[in-house]
C-alpha cells in the first residue's frame, strides 16, 4: 500500500495542520509544501516553545526530514531567507535539507504594492487579503509573465525581465491607483543579496520526488489554507488564489494521483475563518468570546481575530467528497472542555422558503440558517489525553457523531498545542 500522505484543511484554514504535519513527520523522509505562499501560518509547539512557519514545510524541525517547496507555491525570497534565519536562531539548521522548485513563481514588492492598492480601492468591498502579494503573484503565473525561482540563476536575463514587468506594474500603480512607483533597480539589488543564500537549494523538485517514490521513501504533502478557500471549490470570491484541495497536490508538485495513498482532512472541533465571506454557523455571543479566548483564535500570520462558529457538518461532508478524504483528524477538542452543550450543523434552512439543504453549494449560502443538533458537553479536562478510551464519554460520542456525519473515520485527535498532545486512534504507517 502507498505510504504517502496528503494533509489538508477541511474548513477555512487555521485547522491546526502544521502540528499534525510535524507530528507525523518523524516517520517520514520528505515533507512537501504544494501551494500557497507566506500568507499561511503554521504554528508548532515543541517542548513548550512556539515556532511559526509560513513557507518552510513543518516537518523540517526533525533533522532526518528533507523539505521541498514545490512549483505550486509562490515564494517571497526575502521572507524565505528571514524564515531560514529565524530557524537558525532556534538551532534548526536546514540549508542542506531544503529544496526549492526552480518553477516556483516569485513574490516581489510590486505584487505587494498591487495587493494593498486594490484592497484600498475596494474599500468596504475589499476581499480581506493578507496584503502579502499572493493573488497578484498567481495572476502573473497564469498570465505567463511571472519571474520564477529559476530566473535567479541568470542575472542578466533577470534584470531584463524585471525591468519590463516593473514598468507594467508602475503604469497601473501610478496612473490608476495613484500610488508610488516601484524601483526595479532596488528590487534587483535586493534579489542579488539573497539569491546566493538560496542558490544551492534551487532544484528540479519533481525529479527529486519521483526518485523518492522509486526508492520507497515516505512523503507528506502539506496543504496550506483550507478546502473552503480553494480558488475553484471554495466560497468564491472570498478565497485564496491557489488550489488548496487534493487536486493542488498533483498540479503543484508534478506527482501523479496514483502516488497519493492516504488523504487526511484536518478538522477543528468547531469552525473559524479569517476575513470576509459567508460563514453559516458563525457566532456573535458569549460562546464566540469563549472560543476566541480559549482557542487563542488570532491569525498566526496576520494577528487578526478569527470569526468563530459551531462545527458545520454540511461543509465537512463537502470537503470529504471533493478531496476524496481517507480519514479525519479532529483538532482543538480541548477547547470545548468547559461548555455545557455543543452544537453541530447538520443542514441549512432557507429563511424565505423553509427549504432544507443537506448539500453544500457556494451559490446557496445567502438567506440560509443552520439547523443544529445539540450535544451535551463533557465538562471535563481532555487537554493532553493520549488515549481515546481515556476521553470523557460525551467527548467520545461527539467524535463518533462527526464520523457518522462525515462517513469516514477519525484517525487522530489533537488535545493540545504540543506535538505530544495527540491521540493516534489508528496507525497511519502501513
Amino acid at each position: 500500500m502507498n505510504k504517502n500522505i496528503v494533509i489538508l484543511g477541511t474548513q477555512w484554514g487555521d485547522e491546526g495542520k502544521g502540528k499534525i504535519v510535524d507530528f507525523l513527520s518523524s516517520n517520514s523522509a520528505y515533507v512537501v509544501r504544494y501551494h500557497g505562499g507566506h500568507n499561511a501560518g503554521h504554528t508548532l509547539v515543541v517542548n513548550g516553545k512556539k515556532i511559526i512557519l509560513h513557507l518552510i514545510p513543518s516537518g523540517l524541525l526533525y533533522p532526518n526530514v528533507i523539505g521541498i517547496i514545490s512549483n505550486g507555491v509562490v515564494i517571497s525570497p526575502f521572507e524565505l531567507v528571514k524564515e531560514i534565519e529565524m530557524l537558525e536562531k532556534n538551532n534548526y539548521f536546514i540549508n542542506e535539507r531544503l529544496f526549492i522548485s526552480e518553477s516556483a513563481p516569485l513574490i516581489l514588492p510590486y505584487h505587494i504594492a498591487m495587493d494593498l492598492a486594490r484592497e484600498k480601492k475596494l474599500g468596504i468591498n475589499a476581499i480581506g487579503t493578507t496584503g502579502r502579494g499572493i493573488g497578484p503573484a498567481y495572476e502573473d503565473k497564469i498570465a505567463r509573465r511571472a519571474l520564477r525561482i529559476g530566473d535567479l540563476k541568470n542575472t542578466k536575463e533577470l534584470s531584463i525581465k524585471l525591468e519590463v514587468i516593473v514598468d507594467y506594474y508602475n503604469n497601473q500603480l501610478v496612473s490608476f491607483y495613484k500610488q508610488k512607483s516601484i524601483s526595479y533597480k532596488e528590487i534587483l539589488k535586493d534579489l542579488l543579496k539573497v539569491k546566493d543564500l538560496i542558490f544551492n537549494m534551487i532544484k528540479d523538485t519533481s525529479t527529486i520526488l519521483h526518485k523518492a517514490i522509486k526508492d520507497k521513501k515516505r512523503i507528506i504533502f502539506e496543504g496550506a489554507q483550507g478546502t473552503l478557500l480553494d480558488i475553484d471549490h471554495g466560497t468564491y470570491p472570498y478565497v485564496t488564489s491557489s488550489s488548496s484541495t487534493t487536486g493542488g497536490v498533483i498540479t503543484g508538485t508534478g506527482i501523479g494521483p496514483k502516488h497519493l495513498g492516504y488523504v487526511l482532512g484536518i478538522t477543528k472541533a468547531y469552525t473559524t475563518r479569517v476575513g470576509k465571506g459567508p460563514f453559516p454557523t458563525e457566532l456573535f455571543d458569549e460562546i464566540d468570546n469563549y472560543l476566541s479566548k480559549k482557542g487563542k483564535e488570532f491569525g498566526s500570520t496576520t494577528g487578526r481575530k478569527r470569526r468563530t462558529g459551531w462545527l458545520d457538518g454540511v461543509a465537512l461532508r463537502y470537503a470529504v467528497k471533493i478531496n476524496s478524504l481517507s480519514a479525519l483528524c479532529i483538532t482543538k477538542l480541548d477547547v470545548l472542555d468547559d461548555l455545557e452543550e455543543i452544537k453541530i450543523c447538520i443542514s441549512y434552512k432557507d429563511i424565505n422558503t423553509s427549504k432544507i439543504y443537506k448539500d453544500f453549494s457556494v451559490f446557496n449560502l445567502e438567506n440560509i440558517t443552520p439547523v443544529y443538533e445539540v450535544h451535551p458537553g463533557w465538562k471535563e479536562k481532555t487537554s493532553g489525553i493520549k488515549r481515546i478510551e481515556d476521553l470523557p464519554e460525551a467527548a467520545r460520542n461527539y467524535i463518533k457523531r462527526i464520523e457518522e456525519i462525515a462517513q469516514i473515520p477519525v484517525d487522530i485527535i489533537s488535545t493540545g498545542p504540543d506535538r505530544s498532545d495527540t491521540i493516534l486512534v489508528k496507525t497511519l504507517f502501513f
